[in-house]
């Protein structure tokens, strides 16, 4: 009788053990699910990112193509500006002596007027 009592306690342990480790692995095959779960989501986060960084990482190297062309033209353009305001100059010049021989000339006629009008 002692053994038997012996025998149906070990097994009652050994029931609540199971029940116990039974319990145990439903909770990590939860946990292992919820973080198998997790793991996609952050891959797909990061996968996701990833390609963002990707595309804007092509922009700025399209960006500063531009800035560098948009410089080139911008250093044109000055060059260009320097260029016609120098023929400006020049011209500005060329036009106020023509404008001095132009008065010088109309000084002259007036006199040549006055004398051939004195004359006749």
């Amino acid at each position: 009788a002692k053994v038997k009592k012996m025998i149906k306690d070990l097994i009652v342990k050994l029931m609540e053990q199971a029940n116990r480790e039974a319990d145990h692995k439903s909770y990590c095959d939860a946990e292992l699910a919820t973080n198998k779960q997790t793991r996609e989501i952050k891959q797909s986060e990061v996968e996701e990112l990833s390609a963002s960084i990707e595309k804007n990482s092509a922009a700025v190297a399209q960006l500063a193509e531009e800035i560098t062309e948009l410089s080139d033209a911008m250093a044109q353009l000055r060059k260009e500006q320097a260029e016609a305001t120098a023929i400006r100059q020049e011209e500005k010049a060329t036009n106020t002596q023509t404008v001095s021989d132009a008065k010088a000339a109309q000084v002259a006629v007036q006199r040549a007027t006055k004398v051939l009008k004195e004359f006749y």
